[in-house]
């Protein structure tokens, strides 16, 4: 299992509180496209919200974060850190912010 962790206006729309667990299907490794393929699966409210429906890319004020590191600018299918696919960090949905 995979633990995700939304920000806040993701968790109200999902109706979670907390962290997300989920699981990834593939034959290889868990991947961020993996990942958010099956955050969306199992809250199809989120399609459109991680990322773009159509090409699949990081919505513009979405980064991904685990094990200290930023993911966001890291090929999709990237195999993830090792300690999140064993469950002991958690892969992390943060909205960025911009303005002045």
């Amino acid at each position: 299992m995979i633990r995700v962790v939304l920000p806040a206006h993701l968790k109200t729309l999902a109706g979670v509180t907390g962290e997300v667990r989920v699981e990834v299907a593939g034959p290889g490794p868990a991947t961020q496209r993996l990942v958010l393929d099956a955050v969306e699966a199992r809250y199809p409210m989120l399609l459109g919200t991680i990322r773009d429906r159509h090409s699949g890319k990081r919505r513009a004020f979405v980064r991904f974060y685990a094990c200290e590191e930023d993911l966001s600018n890291s090929p999709p299918d990237t195999p993830l850190p090792e300690r999140v696919v064993a469950g002991e960090e958690p892969f992390i949905v943060l909205g960025a912010m911009a303005g002045g």
